[in-house]
């Protein structure tokens, strides 16, 4: 600092000390009563020693909500030291590879600093799986750091300072959980930049997809087989289906197996039938469950024939409205065409499990079991 204190030039702007008055009640509680003069100077640290940084800027370099801007996957794994960095440009998949001995921080680190520097001209979404990776891209932007004895780590630390403190434009940092089966392009993301961080597993080539769907024209493999087959997106194996005709015309199987939720109530009903000894004559109790709600509704009948069927689901419209679909099994007394014609009067389409496969039935058999549990509490609860 000069002796001439109208000469001096002080590393905060004006805007950035309004700033943090504004917001730090620290920094109000210090300066209460304060008439005297406020000067500013760098601490004696070498990385604030450097000569393009006469200004320190206070005001926070991450945004609190997404920007306008590509969307960063990183990832990087820590005992091949793969740093990943990949983005969607169009329609086509980017990747940006790098390499960083040492713990998987460090790797992860190291594919935030390849972000930062692949765009350090203009605002971008940066999703990451490390909450170490999260939480130091958010602090750097305000903060001085301290000198380590790990070089690695310090320079890696050093160059996101950097090119934060650079950056002109906003960045918005996320962080989700990693290997989640949630569908939607941030997950999608996610599992791409895992998977090209694994050397297990090969980027696909560009002709893999139309390989895929030519294959699929042939066998018509269901999204699932498709996307581990040919290390496809799940976005793309499940387009692939889709776009099959016959598949269509077949019904196809949907993305989520054989025992698909509905996406809203009264999407998707499944029924099936289990025995209470205890109700003597109409030990048959037919249940039926939405699979979006879990809303569950049974009836006891004196047996499980068709006309027993076509009773319980005329109570379940009355007491939950229509479906657009209910599943079953194969059972004779849901496969007569008196039950189709019922529930094609009703504008409900049927839908069968696989045979012999109570896995494509587990909603409503676990309803069963619960339904049992509730029963079996009044019972003790009438003989108290």
């Amino acid at each position: 600092m000069g002796a001439d204190p109208a000469k001096i030039i002080l590393p905060v702007q004006q805007e950035d000390f309004d700033w943090s008055f504004s917001n730090s009640i620290s920094l109000k509680s210090a300066l209460e009563n304060f008439s005297g003069q406020i000067a500013y100077h760098l601490p004696s640290h070498k990385l604030l020693q450097v000569a393009k940084f006469t200004e320190i800027s206070l005001l926070p370099k991450t945004s609190q909500e997404p920007v306008q801007g590509p969307t960063i996957f990183t990832d990087g794994l820590g005992r091949t030291g793969k740093a990943i960095v990949t983005w969607r440009d169009g329609s086509e998949w980017q990747v940006l590879e790098g390499h960083e001995d040492g713990s998987a921080q460090l790797v992860e680190l190291r594919a935030a600093v390849m972000a930062f520097q692949k765009f350090s001209q203009e605002p971008f979404n940066l999703v990451t799986y490390s909450a170490y990776v999260a939480d130091m891209a958010q602090r750097l932007g305000h903060s001085v750091l301290k000198e380590v004895s790990n070089a690695a780590l310090f320079h890696l630390l050093k160059t996101l300072w950097c090119a934060i403190q650079a950056r002109v434009h906003p960045d918005y940092i996320l962080r989700v959980r990693n290997h989640t089966n949630l569908p939607g392009f941030v997950a999608e993301g996610n599992a791409r930049a895992d998977k090209l961080a694994n050397p297990a597993w090969v980027a696909p080539q560009p002709d893999t997809l139309p390989q895929a769907k030519a294959l699929h024209a042939f066998s018509h493999q269901n999204a699932h087989t498709l996307e581990k087959q040919f290390q496809l997106t799940p976005t793309e194996a499940l387009d692939t289906v889709e776009s099959c005709d016959n598949c269509h015309a077949l019904g196809a199987p949907l993305p989520a197996g054989f025992n698909p939720r509905g996406l809203k109530a009264l999407e998707l009903w499944q029924t099936d039938v289990t025995q209470v000894a205890e109700f003597g004559r109409l030990k048959y109790v037919h249940v039926t469950v939405d699979t979006f709600s879990s809303v569950m509704w049974a009836s006891a009948h004196t047996g499980e024939k068709t006309r027993n069927v076509i009773a319980h689901w005329r109570q379940t419209f009355a007491i939950l409205s229509i479906p657009s679909a209910v599943k079953t099994d194969n059972g004779p007394a849901y496969a007569l065409q008196k039950v189709q014609q019922f529930l094609q009067l009703w504008g409900v389409s049927h839908k069968f499990g696989i045979p012999h496969s109570p896995a494509g039935h587990a909603i409503v058999e676990r309803a069963h079991g619960t339904l049992k549990r509730v029963l079996q509490k009044q019972t003790w609860g009438f003989q108290g």
